[in-house]
């Protein structure tokens, strides 16, 4: 998940290092590259950062029609390289916008590879007109749908009930404990446990594709060539195996920007017309499908709250956690249309201080 933009801006030719050590290996292995790829070391300056321990710089090419490049940093002690790399191959034989990789130090964990641009799809939208957005959508959804009529079982990691449950304890663990003060013990514990596991149920039961696992604006790039109609795909690491319904709910229930319900629809139900066209294995009735999308963002959302405060506590990023009121409103507005999640509702009401607290209860429904 990308930093949002506004980072500290450093005059071109100066990027700050934690590491002196560090530092130096990167201008032995700059001079190296540079040299064989035309690469501008003093045009060297930060393009981003990253949720992870990966930072991203941008160096310009001689002769400027070339452009310019985009550098990895990824401390090898704290970043694997290789998922980036796979899925990078995956996505380009399945006809998508990624980055071209140039150069892979390993051992270093530094990477030489395409620049796709400088603006997001999240920096273009009309917040103020959904509808003003819908060409821009429908490029993300078939950027979405080309990706996952490439899928073969067994490429990539399976997103199993393992990798669910452990993204669904973020919520409890730093959410509610760690970030609200709640002591999730006995009652509520018992009552979270049973319901996240009707979620993995339900999430389980989806048709099974690649996905992407943060497919939204903020990792969608602008193509800087107006002749190229797809969108640049980023941030594409952490893929898997798994629910098909997940990253279309990624994408119309955005961690940094909202729609309302009758845009998400429309989009979402534009999805399952090109999916239904490639022959994806959506459900053939979009009520179905849109509550099972529905079912699977919930899972996202509680997940992500869970991040969210993680970054702020362990990590000192407090800018995630600002965007946590808008997954409380996701998850809210999902449990409000199910009895079976009536209890949670109930959870969150009291938490987030429109309800009296009691006690934390999931007893009678």
């Amino acid at each position: 998940m990308s930093e949002p933009a506004n980072l500290p801006l450093e005059p071109p030719g100066h990027v700050s290092w934690a590491d002196p050590q560090r530092e130096a290996a990167f201008g032995l292995w700059l001079d190296r590259v540079g040299q064989a790829h035309g690469l501008l070391p003093t045009t060297l300056r930060v393009a981003s950062a990253d949720a992870s321990f990966r930072r991203y710089l941008r160096i310009d090419c001689a002769p400027p029609a070339l452009g310019s490049r985009i550098i990895m940093d990824a401390p090898p002690d704290r970043e694997d390289c290789r998922p980036f790399v796979r899925v990078a191959g995956l996505m380009a034989q399945a006809g998508l916008n990624v980055p071209r990789i140039h150069a892979w130090d390993q051992p270093l964990g530094f990477m030489l590879m395409d620049d796709l641009g400088t603006r997001t799809m999240i920096e273009v939208v009309d917040r103020d007109r959904p509808t003003a957005n819908q060409d821009l959508y429908l490029r993300a959804v078939t950027a979405l749908v080309t990706w996952q009529a490439a899928s073969v079982p067994g490429v990539l990691p399976d997103y199993d009930e393992a990798l669910l449950a452990r993204e669904l304890a973020l919520f409890p663990d730093w959410y509610l404990e760690r970030h609200r003060g709640v002591k999730v013990e006995g009652e509520l514990r018992e009552g979270l446990a049973g319901l996240f596991k009707l979620i993995i149920e339900r999430n389980l039961a989806a048709p099974r594709v690649y996905v992407h696992r943060d497919f939204m604006p903020r990792n969608l790039m602008i193509p800087r060539d107006p002749s190229e109609t797809r969108l640049g795909v980023l941030d594409f690491q952490d893929a898997v195996y798994g629910p098909i319904t997940y990253d279309i709910a990624s994408l119309m229930r955005d961690a940094f920007l909202s729609w309302d319900e009758e845009f998400v629809l429309d989009i979402t139900v534009r999805y399952w017309q090109m999916a239904l066209k490639a022959g994806l294995p959506v459900d053939p009735d979009f009520g179905e499908f849109y509550r099972a999308v529905e079912w699977m963002g919930l899972q996202r959302h509680l997940k992500v709250a869970g991040i969210f405060a993680r970054l702020t506590l362990r990590d000192g990023k407090p800018r995630y956690l600002a965007d946590a009121p808008r997954f409380i409103a996701y998850i809210r507005a999902t449990a409000s249309r199910y009895r079976e999640l009536a209890p949670l509702l109930r959870l969150l009401d009291q938490v987030e201080g429109t309800e009296p607290v009691t006690g934390y209860a999931f007893g009678r429904i």
